[in-house]
């Protein structure tokens, strides 16, 4: 029996369309809302959210893109998937509080998102690095680096003013930090000339 080996190949410029379109998507959807707040489409008495023709878009979008292989479409359907999903984004906020379109709930999405997609770029670009300095690293210095991320963190608290978390979380971090931390050793033949 023959086996076929099939390979995923990851599409960084549909990536990097789709990206480009959904952060001028959700900037534009955001400042045309916030200058024109009393723009509004209301139908039969009911009010179309701009999150409705995204939905659209980005279901229209995603279906073509599994029913059609064609290179120039896909790049096409990238930019027009990263407008829906925008026009969604923009909306999150309102969908989750289920009225509050000034949430911040919307700002945390965005931010979220485009973390997301970085780190996805990145992983799939550099994996073999990524493995190398990211994973296969030895516990202590993972410590090391659990105890600067907590000790830093604790920034946000004193700015604040809630000094007993904020101190707290410090010394939690420069315990586990010291917990992991390991000299480095130098190699016998400079010890021996040190001596």
């Amino acid at each position: 029996m023959v086996q076929e080996v099939r390979r995923t190949i990851f599409r960084h410029g549909l990536g990097f369309y789709g990206t480009l379109a959904f952060v001028a998507s959700f900037l534009g959807a955001r400042l045309f809302a916030t200058l024109n707040p009393t723009v509004t489409v209301v139908r039969g008495g009911i009010h179309f959210h701009h999150f409705w023709y995204g939905l659209a878009i980005v279901v229209s979008t995603g279906w073509l893109g599994i029913t059609l292989s064609n290179e120039r479409m896909g790049r096409n359907l990238a930019i027009i998937f990263g407008l829906g999903a925008g026009l969604i984004g923009d909306e999150v906020g309102l969908l989750l509080t289920f009225g509050d379109y000034t949430s911040n709930l919307t700002e945390i999405f965005f931010v979220a998102a485009i973390a997301f997609i970085i780190l996805v770029t990145l992983l799939s670009k550099g994996r073999r690095h990524i493995e190398k300095e990211v994973i296969n690293i030895s516990r202590k210095e993972r410590l090391t680096q659990i105890g600067i991320f907590i000790g830093a963190f604790s920034v946000i608290f004193f700015a604040v003013e809630e000094w007993g978390v904020g101190l707290a979380a410090l010394g939690l971090g420069v315990l586990i930090f010291l917990w992991g931390f390991e000299r480095e050793r130098r190699p016998r033949s400079l010890r021996s000339l040190a001596s």
